[in-house]
């Protein structure tokens, strides 16, 4: 058998989006095996909404993503899929129609009740991670809000426009 380089690592920071996406599938792959070895069907990608709710109560749409920074889209779609699931429920007020918080329903209560050990049981293994990695997540929210500051669109389009013969 061939042994192949790993080209994530050979790459350093060219390939941090590669490294990061991949450092994201490896966590979800565990936790997925966590949730199985515990007898309970959830995917972690739904961990985010689910949590919020749990913590705050209803919110809409537009509250669960600028709480998790992510888009309306992602949070829409799992929205469905919760609903689909009977997790979740859209609910309505009188006073503003407009205004579609999401709640969890009873059976999305118990999942919550059930998922709650492993969740911190998870968060707890987070926290030895960083540590043991040297406290990744202040560089993290460094790389976070650098982007912030400027994109990597706006970094590279600077880079390119620099070169003779950038592309037009």
């Amino acid at each position: 058998m061939i042994a192949h380089p790993d080209f994530s690592r050979l790459a350093g920071a060219a390939a941090l989006g590669a490294r990061l996406r991949r450092l994201s599938e490896r966590l979800d792959r565990d936790s997925a095996r966590v949730y199985a070895a515990c007898g309970i069907k959830f995917e972690q990608r739904r961990f985010g909404i689910l949590n919020q709710i749990a913590l705050n109560g209803p919110m809409t749409v537009g509250e669960i993503a600028a709480t998790l920074q992510v888009t309306h889209v992602s949070v829409s779609q799992a929205r469905r899929s919760l609903e689909t699931e009977a997790l979740v429920e859209s609910l309505s007020y009188a006073q503003d129609a407009r205004r579609r918080p999401i709640a969890l329903t009873s059976r999305g209560r118990s999942l919550v009740a059930k998922l709650a050990p492993v969740w911190e049981a998870l968060d707890e293994c987070a926290r030895a991670l960083n540590a043991e990695a040297g406290n990744l997540v202040p560089l993290l929210d460094r790389l976070d809000d650098a982007l912030e500051a400027r994109s990597l669109f706006d970094r590279t389009q600077d880079r390119l426009a620099a070169r003779p013969n950038s592309p037009d």
